[in-house]
């Protein structure tokens, strides 16, 4: 036991030693070659401690967040994982390893695109940035993904002591959320031609990539082995149960989740009246009931709250548009191609403003008369709540004619 302690002590001031070298400005490679040399694998855990350690020892966090790329790189392929316990399908943990494989393939989607932009420069063109547009709108969904984590998991882990890492993290996330945007304004800018785009990769966008596809190795290899040894099964039900509240990251999760615990652990309750029922001015209803209700309705309805989130959408069997849960608590404009985001600003400002209520539009799809309608919710004293759409299939409807007094359940 004293040999595998003095090993755990010698490997984290080696790993100590070997990053306030990186601190000091070697070499990456010299020092990532004298880690595979000298230390072969490293627990996970220990440069997890390591990290605390050199926070609490006076490295400042910006520092060691400037150095969290250098130090990623020259750990990679050195994490031993053999320890980290098995993830059951749909734990929250698999659900963000599963959103991690759609983030890595969306980012290695919008790499293969610039890659044709520096081959075919003009030829082309407008098609690879409206592809572009439509990628990185999706890549803002890792907010959410983000968000889980800086809400749902870092506040457990500090609540164990454990303050540094999620610190870094953060600080990480702060970074790929501005340069996401800042990629989405130049996608977007006037007269954007194949040089101006390819100058901006090279200056900021290839950055944005290169963050988001760095952190799923961080995750994967340091916080979600951490995360599964501290959390416990009732904390990680906590995590899964709130996880809605946020939204998924571009998956639509299929499998529910659910651990076995006490039944001291167990945390059930809704907020409902006394009867269990969800009360409303004009009666009430179980949730089961209501769900069915907005289920049976003959129409889609999609609700955006007044900060443009989507944060609901019904689920009948005959839905005119597909919605996956993927969208939910996302920016409603990078819920619709990019050519039609103006008309969706229109609306929302028109219905926040308070110069406008209702939006009807009908199209033509697919052989059928589809009505779309956009309502302006609002309170009593008329403050702006959120927008309702409506859409209905009218196809049948606008053949009827004269009258139907008799019951006939085959019309």
């Amino acid at each position: 036991m004293s040999e595998l302690l003095n090993n755990s002590f010698y490997r984290k001031e080696k790993l100590k030693e070997l990053i306030l070298k990186l601190h000091e400005g070697n070499n990456p490679v010299a020092v990532r070659n004298e880690l595979t040399e000298t230390l072969k694998s490293i627990p996970y855990g220990e440069v997890v401690e390591v990290e605390q350690e050199l926070i609490e020892q006076g490295l400042p966090v910006e520092e060691v967040l400037r150095l969290c790329d250098v130090h990623s790189e020259v750990l990679e392929g050195n994490v031993d994982l053999s320890t980290m316990k098995e993830i059951p399908e749909g734990h929250p943990v698999d659900t963000l390893i599963r959103e991690n494989r759609e983030l890595t393939k969306t980012c290695d989607q919008a790499r293969e695109i610039f890659d044709r932009i520096d081959k075919q420069g003009e030829t082309g063109f407008q098609e690879h940035l409206l592809s572009l547009k439509q990628i990185f709108n999706n890549l803002m969904d890792v907010d959410k993904h983000y968000q889980r984590k800086e809400y749902l998991i870092f506040p457990y882990l500090e609540q164990k002591g454990i303050t540094g890492p999620p610190k870094v993290m953060w600080g990480k996330h702060d970074e790929a959320r501005e340069q996401l945007k800042g990629s989405i304004e130049i996608l977007n800018a006037d007269g954007l031609t194949p040089e101006d785009l390819m100058a901006s990769y090279d200056i900021l966008i290839k950055s944005a990539l290169n963050n988001v596809s760095d952190m799923v190795g961080k995750e994967e290899e340091i916080l979600f082995p951490m995360a599964l040894d501290q959390l416990t099964e009732a904390e990680w039900y906590q995590v899964y149960k709130q996880t809605l509240e946020i939204g998924y990251c571009l998956i639509d999760p299929q499998t529910e989740w659910k651990p076995e615990l006490g039944e001291e652990e167990k945390d059930e309750k809704t907020v409902t009246n006394i009867d269990g029922r969800i009360q409303m001015p004009s009666g009430s209803f179980s949730l089961e009931e209501l769900v069915k209700v907005f289920n049976t309705l003959p129409v889609d309805i999609t609700f955006v709250d007044k900060d443009d989130k989507v944060k609901f959408f019904s689920q009948n069997a005959d839905r005119i548009f597909t919605r996956s849960r993927a969208i939910i608590n996302r920016d409603v404009r990078y819920c619709h191609p990019p050519a039609s985001v103006h008309i969706v600003d229109k609306i929302v400002d028109d219905f926040r403003s308070g110069r406008q209520s209702h939006a009807p539009f009908w199209i033509q799809m697919r052989g059928k008369f589809i009505y779309i309608q956009y309502f302006a919710l609002r309170d009593d004293e008329g403050n702006y709540l959120g927008t309702l759409e409506v859409s209905q299939d009218l196809t049948e409807l606008r053949k009827l004619e004269g009258e139907q007094r008799i019951l006939n359940y085959e019309s």
